[in-house]
């Protein structure tokens, strides 16, 4: 099992799951805005609890707060459902925030090493340029290429329309994780494996839903439902330039040129 997931992942990885250019990322957000009504969002991340056995002299560092031993996935989706970079293996007890700033990919996006478009204008307008942006949940720290909800207490018409257009692009990794679970079934319960061939499991399986997806195309229905469980939600608050960046996404969504017709019908559902 070793041998192939590695090999598996050591083919395929630098084809299906390589790192976006300049150009990818602008094709990337221009699905985004089509599919989910979110200009120039690049990528939707989250984390989910993969379940293991306890590892040997582990102490509590794999058991979450849900009460199981578990790694967790770490993954960056795209509008179709493709990951656009994973990190698998990091303690269960860890949250979301923690792993995204430990990994290679939150480094990266603090030290603008992730070869984003430079800043531009939204669908529209003549001004202010705005940068490409990434959405997650409350796990993570607002910040200038990294969007988060607003609290979901006493929220103006903008914070609840902004909450809604952000949630449907976040979808997707949700969408993307249950694809991925319902295809490769493993992942539904407790993997039987010693860690290092667990993670190499996972990580192959990840490889393997680009490959199959970006073939095949998937099943619909895969997406709607999983039994991976969400990370532990404690983060961190952000800073102001990222809260001036979100103020700015809300006033365009309710503009003449950032609306869309059933926006205020979705929040009220």
């Amino acid at each position: 099992i070793q041998e192939t997931c590695c090999a598996i992942w050591d083919v395929l990885h630098a084809v299906v799951i390589s790192k976006p250019n300049k150009e990818e990322w602008l094709k990337i957000a221009q699905t985004f805005d089509k599919k989910c009504n979110f200009p120039n969002c690049v990528g939707a991340l989250d984390g989910k609890h993969i379940r293991v056995i306890k590892p040997k002299m582990s102490g509590s560092r794999f058991f979450n707060f849900k009460k199981f031993f578990s790694v967790v996935l770490f993954a960056v989706s795209d509008a179709n459902y493709c990951f656009r970079y994973i990190d698998a293996g990091s303690y269960g007890s860890s949250s979301d925030s923690a792993v995204f700033a430990h990994s290679e990919f939150g480094q990266m996006l603090h030290h603008d090493a992730l070869d984003l478009p430079g800043n531009t204008m939204l669908p529209g307008t003549a001004d202010p340029a705005m940068p490409f942006v990434f959405v997650g949940d409350e796990a993570f720290a607002l910040g200038e290429h990294l969007m988060r909800p607003y609290s979901s207490r006493g929220l103006c018409l903008d914070s609840r329309v902004f909450n809604d257009r952000l949630t449907r692009a976040r979808r997707v990794v949700e969408c993307a994780f249950g694809i991925l679970s319902n295809k490769w079934s493993f992942l539904h319960s407790p993997i039987n494996l010693k860690l290092e061939n667990a993670i190499s499991a996972v990580k192959a399986a990840c490889a393997l839903h680009n490959f199959v997806c970006r073939r095949d195309g998937f099943n619909f229905e895969d997406s709607l439902v999983h039994s991976m469980e969400s990370t532990n939600c404690n983060g961190v608050r952000g800073n102001t330039h990222g809260a001036t960046i979100r103020n700015k996404f809300a006033a365009y969504f309710m503009s003449l040129e950032g609306e869309v017709p059933w926006q205020l019908q979705a929040i009220q559902s």
